[in-house]
């Protein structure tokens, strides 16, 4: 998505969309996945869930569509430090906006995903910037059973020595704790 807002836009924000059908009154937001300033583009990743996100699953390049934002606090960037280590965590809608989290981040990264079955999107794209680790529900990949999910992500922020811990609840609530608590 070509536009002037990703000059301003960090990692972790959003911005809503309006879909064209007046019927469907509300914006829908959705997170930025990737934000490259230079080019003055927002990458957008969503599933289509209604007739909202279904309309802009039609769009085509150089069509327009009205955009509010960008919206959102975003992470807090500068609480890791370059050499230092953190780990992000997010599921199902949590996860695009860690994409740029990960690019951003001046450390080694844990990455800890969680998707619903083997359609693991982005998983490929986040290896590049840190480990991954996936957990899905239904076992296909990664922990296996959704009661599994929670233990196994607690044991590796058990095991976790870094200084931060980013994550996005499916909700697209951000948590963080640093080691100052």
């Amino acid at each position: 998505l070509r536009s002037d807002l990703a000059r301003e836009a960090g990692c972790g924000q959003f911005v809503a969309l309006y879909p064209r059908d007046k019927s469907t009154l509300l914006p829908r937001p959705i997170s930025l996945c990737e934000v490259d300033r230079q080019e003055g583009t927002l990458r957008l990743l969503y599933r289509v869930a209604g007739s909202g996100t279904a309309e802009f699953a039609t769009l085509r390049p150089g069509e327009s569509v009205e955009i509010l934002g960008v919206l959102g606090n975003g992470f807090p960037v500068g609480k890791a430090m370059s050499g230092g280590r953190a780990m992000l965590i997010g599921g199902g809608i949590g996860i695009p906006p860690l994409l740029q989290l990960a690019k951003e981040l001046p450390c080694e990264k844990q990455i800890l995903l969680g998707y619903r079955d083997n359609q693991c999107f982005l998983k490929e794209e986040m290896e590049a910037f840190g480990q991954v680790y996936v957990a899905t529900e239904d076992g296909s990949l990664g922990t296996k059973e959704a009661q599994a999910i929670v233990p196994a992500v607690v044991e590796k922020i058990r095991e976790f020595d870094g200084t931060v811990l980013f994550t996005r609840d499916t909700h697209g609530e951000d948590y963080l704790q640093t080691a100052e608590g």
